[in-house]
């Protein structure tokens, strides 16, 4: 579908031209719809996820009696696991070293940030984000971002050891078991609720397969975000210190 001729954005009005929506710079307006991933952090994103979901389902089928036995095959399943979890550094080491990165370094930072409105959602009953300046992520999307981003290099770090473990003590090969095995857990524990969640929120999912969300529904659960991006409020979510600071 073509975009209209102008999308705006904190700076003001940038020409888009004909140019398609899925094409259009992040954080921008074009018509009644605001870009929010572009191509490269939704590939980065379902790349991510094809090599997580990868580690997560070997892992369980060597290390769960029950599915062992259904698999077989366990050298295969083995090898899978380990090219899959060496393979995880991949996606992102790409996208770092391009000039494509600029909308997934943004996002990081947004990632990374605590405001004083992500501290009150956390601690609302009910959770009605509308009410609140959340900017483009709320705080359980950053708060899963933050832990799954801490526990992938510690997964891959102790399956190195287990996997190369005759250069290591009994002690690391033991500790490593340990950690890997936690680690496994809270990585499941993690992604299962983050499919769960997107799969109850389907502007969200669509936003990560089509890039984009309506200003109207950004206005209303992402006001701090849509007013940055239409131009409402230049102060960047990015940039602007935290609120009360």
């Amino acid at each position: 579908m073509a975009a209209t001729t102008s999308a705006r954005g904190p700076r003001g009005s940038v020409e888009l031209g004909a140019a398609p929506v899925s094409a259009a710079t992040v954080d921008t307006q074009v018509g009644d719809r605001l870009v929010r991933f572009d191509r490269v952090e939704r590939t980065l994103h379902w790349a991510n996820a094809v090599l997580l979901l990868s580690c997560l389902v070997t892992g369980a089928a060597m290390y769960v009696p029950a599915l062992s036995g259904l698999v077989g095959r366990r050298r295969t399943v083995e090898n899978i696991h380990v090219i899959s979890g060496l393979a995880l550094p991949v996606p992102f080491v790409a996208v770092l070293l391009g000039r494509w990165r600029r909308g997934f370094v943004r996002d990081a930072k947004r990632l990374g940030r605590f405001l004083d409105d992500d501290w009150r959602w956390l601690r609302r009953r009910p959770r009605r984000s509308g009410r609140l300046r959340i900017g483009k992520f709320n705080a359980g999307q950053k708060v899963n971002a933050v832990l799954v981003a801490g526990l992938l290099p510690v997964m891959l770090l102790s399956g190195a050891v287990m996997q190369w473990n005759q250069r290591f003590s009994d002690a690391w090969r033991t500790g490593a078991t340990f950690v890997h095995d936690w680690g496994f857990l809270a990585l499941f524990v993690l992604t299962v609720a983050h499919i769960a969640k997107a799969l109850a929120e389907p502007v969200l999912l669509r936003s990560m397969v089509r890039g984009w969300v309506s200003v109207s529904w950004a206005a209303h659960h992402r006001p701090r975000w849509h007013d940055e991006v239409v131009g409402d409020d230049p102060a960047s979510e990015v940039g602007a210190p935290a609120d009360g600071a």
